[in-house]
């Protein structure tokens, strides 16, 4: 797998939104979809993979033929990882995962109210709302891509970590700003 960042996209937004009439189709009823990753942050230099995160009451009803039917295979990936000093219970990040077949896409099927479900809207907001912080974050991975284009471990060895460091500073602007949920996109 070629790493590659790429320069903002005007058309993420549009193709998120592309994506999400198949996804609902194929979620648990009651679910809701929100465009997470770097490619929801305007003006952040990201891979060109649509992230989408769909919000369930319950992962024991997701069902991977429905995903597969709707052109998204399964990963296999059941969970993110924890950073570390945090002691979270396995169930807080426990997911499913899907690849878009059509659009490179990276669904993340997460259970509400769990750590992990929280994480990406959190951050998301965060990012949207401190540019240097986003403008950081597109350098570090920038340099990363540059320096390990065709090796992924080594990129998310080292990118996996910042990014905990980006949760600690997302959750403690969540409290001081009083931040909730938003409602899907």
């Amino acid at each position: 797998m070629q790493i590659l960042i790429v320069p903002p996209q005007a058309s993420w937004s549009a193709e998120f939104a592309a994506l999400k009439p198949a996804l609902l189709r194929a979620a648990p009823a009651g679910s809701y979809i929100h465009h997470i990753g770097s490619t929801a942050v305007p003006g952040l230099a990201a891979k060109d993979v649509i992230d989408v995160q769909l919000t369930v009451d319950d992962l024991e009803r997701v069902e991977d033929a429905a995903f597969e039917r709707e052109g998204f295979q399964s990963t296999r990936i059941l969970s993110d990882h924890c950073p570390p000093r945090l002691e979270l219970p396995a169930r807080e990040l426990e997911k499913r995962s899907y690849r878009g077949q059509a659009r490179a896409a990276n669904v993340h099927v997460r259970q509400k109210g769990r750590f992990n479900q929280r994480f990406a809207l959190v951050c998301r907001d965060f990012l949207r709302a401190r540019p240097v912080a986003a403008a950081s974050y597109a350098l570090i991975k920038q340099r990363l891509a540059e320096r390990f284009p065709a090796d992924a471990e080594a990129y998310y060895d080292i990118k996996d970590p910042v990014f905990d460091i980006i949760v600690e500073g997302a959750n403690a602007w969540a409290e001081l700003v009083g931040w909730f949920e938003p409602p899907g996109d």
